[in-house]
């Protein structure tokens, strides 16, 4: 999709960011505007192909609906090597950083490695494998080669935006975090928000799920997937915290094993007390928000499983053995080894109790709650069992 910005920039309410614009200064609704047209236009990419919206499609839940496990590249021949992640609810995410255990926490991507929403926002452009710009200043180019853009930069960051490429490039980071953390991006307005508000009842089913994944006694689920004590107004459903849950490689991918987290060069510095060594932090990756999370599947860092139940089956493994229910739905083989093996969050993993399949499709169903209103009609009917 590619705007007609001059347009764009006049059709598009203030109201729709949900704040007034201020009475002196750059107007901060101007900035979500801005960003909404970056997001969207291809020839912020080197071969003029690939916009934000490719890889993170607004119609499937900011995520990409072209299939496969990763993303194409600009080229039209690259691709990735994890799994895209949902745009939506990302400018929730606290910035990158850690506990007063040395614990990371936060940041964006898989593996937090840009602290905050404006660092990610810029990072798939100069990908060379993504949107592949070769520097900042070949972006700032391409912005300045539309006069409607330049217009709603100095409207939206000050005149002298344009005074250095370095500084005008941040301005467009800022711009599409801005349009990321606006409520087209993240509405809270599911059935769950819509239940949370009294507005409507959840069915028998959905009730059963929801009791399931906000207890600590019946499932692990929140333990990770929950900031809130009972998942109350605003809740992401992810307390941005890393693990290695054990996810197996995806063999769709020829690609050496992901090291997640203990790739980055620069946790040996990060690490503190008991995480001396980067290695601790071996094949663990971000606890995604599960807001969307039943339209905006394949799951997993790399894509491996298809299906939300599947993952679902998966962790429920970790319970199971004594009842034999170790077979991935998918393969109709048992689950494969870790993709990285030694550092799995097992305290976490084996603290809930095995699940039946009444259980099991009730927390599939709450899961479906939390699709965005404008994206229930992506949601596939329950499967006859």
């Amino acid at each position: 999709m590619k705007p007609v910005l001059a347009a764009l920039f006049v059709l598009l309410p203030l109201a729709a960011t949900g704040r007034a614009a201020p009475e002196r200064g750059p107007d901060p609704a101007a900035r979500v505007r801005l960003g909404e047209a970056l997001f969207f236009d291809v020839d912020l990419s080197r071969h003029r192909t690939q916009s934000c919206a490719t890889c993170h499609d607004p119609a499937h839940g900011f995520a990409d609906p072209r299939g496969g496990p990763v993303s194409l590249g600009d080229d039209g021949v690259s691709r990735g090597v994890r799994n895209a992640p949902s745009v939506s609810y990302a400018g929730y995410a606290p910035a990158f950083g850690t506990d007063a255990k040395g614990n990371p926490v936060g940041g964006q991507f898989w593996d937090g490695r840009a602290a905050t929403l404006a660092e990610q926002a810029g990072q798939p452009l100069l990908n060379p494998v993504e949107m592949a710009m070769p520097d900042k200043a070949s972006v700032v180019a391409r912005v300045k080669e539309k006069p409607a853009y330049v217009d709603a930069f100095r409207a939206a960051f000050g005149p002298d935006v344009f005074d250095d490429d370095a500084r005008a490039f941040a301005a467009l980071e800022q711009a599409l975090a801005a349009y990321e953390r606006s409520p087209a991006v993240s509405p809270f307005d599911s059935r769950y928000d819509r239940f949370l508000r009294g507005t409507l009842t959840l069915t028998p089913q959905e009730e059963l799920g929801r009791v399931l994944f906000l207890s600590n006694q019946f499932t692990n689920c929140g333990q990770c997937h929950k900031l809130t004590p009972n998942g109350g107004e605003g809740e992401t459903f992810s307390n941005y915290r890393f693990h290695n849950i054990g996810t197996p490689a995806n063999p769709e991918l020829a690609v050496p094993a992901d090291r997640g987290l203990a790739a980055r060069a620069d946790m040996k510095r990060r690490s503190k007390g008991k995480l001396a060594s980067a290695r601790a932090h071996d094949g663990q990756f971000k606890v995604p928000s599960l807001r969307n999370v039943a339209v905006t599947g394949p799951y997993m860092h790399n894509g491996v499983f298809k299906d939300l139940r599947t993952v679902i089956l998966f962790y429920n493994k970790y319970n199971s053995a004594a009842s034999g229910r170790q077979i991935n739905p998918e393969t109709g083989a048992p689950w494969t080894p870790p993709e990285v093996a030694g550092t799995l969050s097992l305290k976490k993993l084996e603290s809930g109790p095995a699940l039946d399949d009444r259980r099991i499709d009730a927390l599939v169903a709450f899961l479906k709650t939390l699709t965005d209103q404008r994206l229930e009609p992506l949601l596939e009917p329950p499967a006859a069992r």
